[in-house]
């Protein structure tokens, strides 16, 4: 709504507005302190088993064989191939990726089984 205030942290919208001393997102009902929000830092680095950081759109290699819970099960080999990961910060547990695995369909990953492909 207005220019000057920046976007929420929590969902990303810009739609934040003051209310008293603090912020307040309309969209997720987030609220906090206009100081914490100059003094925020920027999204925590996430990196593959060999310490590469990661970003959305990568393609990264399995390093080790991954039981799949759930419907049909199985295992996902070392060396697959994933194409086109995204990071995200709301997996299950410690999941941090999300992506399509070759004849898995969509699964969370952690970070620490996968290598970037350089």
């Amino acid at each position: 709504m207005s220019d000057g205030l920046p976007a929420c942290p929590e969902c990303h919208e810009s739609f934040t507005y003051e209310q008293g001393a603090l912020l307040v997102c309309p969209m997720c009902g987030h609220e906090w302190s206009k100081d914490t929000a100059e003094t925020t830092p920027e999204t925590a680095l996430i990196k593959d088993a060999v310490g590469n950081v990661l970003a959305d759109g990568d393609i990264v290699t399995i390093v080790k064989d991954l039981k799949v819970k759930g419907a049909g099960g199985g295992v996902v080999k070392v060396g697959t191939k994933v194409r086109g990961i995204r990071l995200i910060g709301d997996g299950v547990g410690d999941h941090d990726i999300d992506a399509t695995v070759p004849g898995f369909g969509r699964l969370q990953l952690k970070s620490g089984v996968v290598k970037k492909v350089l």
